[in-house]
């Protein structure tokens, strides 16, 4: 026999009162335990526009890029979290209000892919990749140390928690990725979505320290490192209009050797893959 709860919890206990969902006459404010709040969440009010003239601008020019306004959603939720550092309830209707969508399908969407946050992002967002290979390799024991060693009062930094004040300079969020697809270079942590190789707990806890004196340590590869809002701002197609900075960004080197190795061996043994064949396809029956 177990003990009832008062509201249900997890587990196998019962509890003292089943809820289901209030009917069309139900009066929501009256039983609510803070009528407060109820009256907030039934408000027929329009989120507020807290962006400015330029990110409306910017907003039209990724929405001309697609045959479809909807098509835009993802470079415009990026836009977003350039300005803001995550995707506030704000932001969604800024991406409705543009896109002819519902808050409903934009926040499906934001909900669905990790790269959008729903809490203030820091400086600098750490992945560090925690999937299998990168794992027995080292990541589990990486995320762990930087957990602890980032962490206040004896406790531990969490999942998407933020050390210092979210934005501003030398703050970090931490979060713990499932891949990062750099199998061969693993473990691998990114800061900005940009890769740091080969690492160990030793030099993650010297990156985030050095992250978190204002320094920018350079990637193993790719492009210059910038803070959280800047990458998202190149995620939503904005990049730098001087020439050189631009090709800097873009044409850092991205391919390490580890990467290339079976090409080279391929070339050096004379190995090609077999000839493509003509296989006709399957009839389908028509209905």
């Amino acid at each position: 026999m177990t003990n009832p709860t008062a509201v249900p919890e997890p587990g196998p206990r019962d509890a003292v009162t089943t809820h289901a969902a209030a009917g069309a006459d139900t009066d929501v404010v009256g039983i609510a335990p803070d009528p407060a709040a109820a009256e907030g969440i039934l408000a027929d009010a329009p989120a507020e526009d807290i962006f400015g003239e330029d990110i409306h601008v910017k907003a039209k020019e990724i929405i001309e890029r697609y045959p479809v306004a909807r098509s835009a959603l993802l470079p415009m939720l990026h836009l977003v979290q350039s300005v803001q550092g995550y995707v506030s309830q704000e932001g969604i209707a800024f991406c409705g209000r543009h896109l002819d969508l519902s808050d409903a399908e934009v926040s499906a969407v934001a909900t669905f892919y990790t790269m959008y946050k729903r809490r203030p992002c820091g400086e600098h967002l750490v992945s560090v990749c925690t999937n299998t290979l990168c794992a027995a390799l080292g990541g589990d024991a990486i995320y762990k140390t930087l957990q602890e060693h980032l962490g206040e009062d004896g406790k531990p930094l969490g999942h998407e928690e933020t050390v210092g004040t979210p934005g501003e300079r030398g703050s970090l969020t931490i979060e713990h990725a499932e891949c990062l697809a750099a199998c061969d270079l693993g473990p691998v942590l990114q800061v900005n979505y940009e890769y740091f190789d080969n690492q160990t707990p030793e030099k993650a806890v010297a990156l985030v320290d050095a992250l978190r004196a204002g320094k920018k340590p350079a990637p193993t590869r790719g492009a210059p490192l910038s803070d959280f809002k800047g990458a998202e701002l190149q995620l939503a197609g904005f990049f730098p209009e001087d020439e050189q900075t631009y090709r800097g960004d873009v044409d850092g080197p991205s391919a390490a050797v580890e990467t290339l190795r079976g090409a080279a061996l391929a070339q050096d043994r004379g190995w090609v893959a077999p000839a493509a064949q003509d296989v006709p396809l399957p009839e389908v029956e028509k209905k």
